[in-house]
């Protein structure tokens, strides 16, 4: 080993071959500048005695350093601008389709809605033109019934001598004038007697006002009985009766007794109490007005 070997070494750390060649290009160039400048200069010219400062390898690794390092904070500062700009341009065509998307939204709903109020009018329409198909079925079916009526009395009054007319007459109007309704009879009567007057409704189940069926149901429930709600079932109860053999509270029917179209309350003295029409509404009747065809009594 040698002897100087563990002696450490004082010599300075070798220049990369790069940078020595930037050195000593700037030195080069500018040693050539001031050689150039010499020699372009006067022939008698006296000699240079000014000391040029010659810049520094150091100083000029260090501007070089702060240019790159702004350089590369510019192009990162404007990479992040487009970054931003980007994010941006992102937010704004999101928050166009959203907005877009909404008032698909709510052009569909509008146009549900619209939809619904057409059809809820429509069936409200064809409801009400059906009630009124109902109620002029009704008061054709109540006048055809009536004229039958007045044509069978015309007829019997024809055969009939003028002797037994006022026999059947006096005899008759003596035994309408000792009905007098009593009990639940007298409570179905009154409740239908204090109808009259109210308008008629299909449909109508008061409290001002009513159809056939409904007016006879209501009446009923006045004494603690509850009967259906169409007229052909309410004629199909109790018992079927005649009409001369009528009592306070019976119901009288026109039709067949298991399809009647039309119900009302006798409520005695040759008379009975109906919701007959839209024209009428309710009313109080002598039966040779509107002959029934037919009686049933439940109580």
């Amino acid at each position: 080993m040698s002897q100087t070997a563990h002696i450490p070494s004082h010599r300075k750390p070798r220049r990369s071959a790069s940078k020595l060649a930037l050195r000593a290009g700037v030195a080069g160039g500018v040693l050539s500048t001031i050689a150039v400048a010499g020699a372009a200069g006067p022939a008698n010219a006296e000699p240079v005695t000014e000391t040029i400062e010659m810049p520094t390898l150091g100083s000029l690794g260090t501007d070089l350093s702060s240019a790159v390092a702004a350089s590369a904070e510019a192009s990162e500062q404007e990479a992040l601008d487009q970054s931003l700009e980007a994010q941006e341009a992102a937010a704004l065509e999101k928050a166009a389709k959203d907005a877009k998307k909404a008032k698909a939204e709510a052009d569909r709903k509008a146009e549900a809605e619209r939809a619904e109020k057409a059809r809820q009018e429509a069936e409200a329409k064809a409801e009400a033109e059906r009630a009124a198909a109902e109620a002029r079925a009704a008061e054709a079916r109540a006048r055809a019934s009536r004229d039958a009526a007045r044509t069978r009395i015309t007829a019997t009054s024809a055969s009939d001598s003028s002797d037994s007319d006022s026999s059947s007459s006096s005899s008759s109007s003596a035994s309408e004038s000792t009905q007098v309704a009593s009990g639940s009879a007298a409570a179905i009567v009154a409740f239908a007697k204090a109808q009259v007057g109210d308008a008629y409704v299909s449909g109508g189940t008061g409290p001002n006002s009513w159809d056939c069926s409904g007016l006879v149901q209501a009446a009923y429930r006045q004494a603690g009985i509850d009967l259906p709600r169409i007229s052909y079932s309410q004629s199909s109860m109790g018992t079927s009766v005649s009409l001369s053999n009528l009592q306070p509270g019976d119901i009288l029917y026109w039709g067949s007794r298991s399809g009647s179209y039309h119900v009302a309350i006798y409520v005695g003295g040759g008379k009975y109490v109906g919701a007959q029409n839209p024209s009428t509404g309710v009313v109080e009747r002598s039966l040779d007005w509107d002959t029934p065809s037919g009686a049933v009594r439940i109580l």
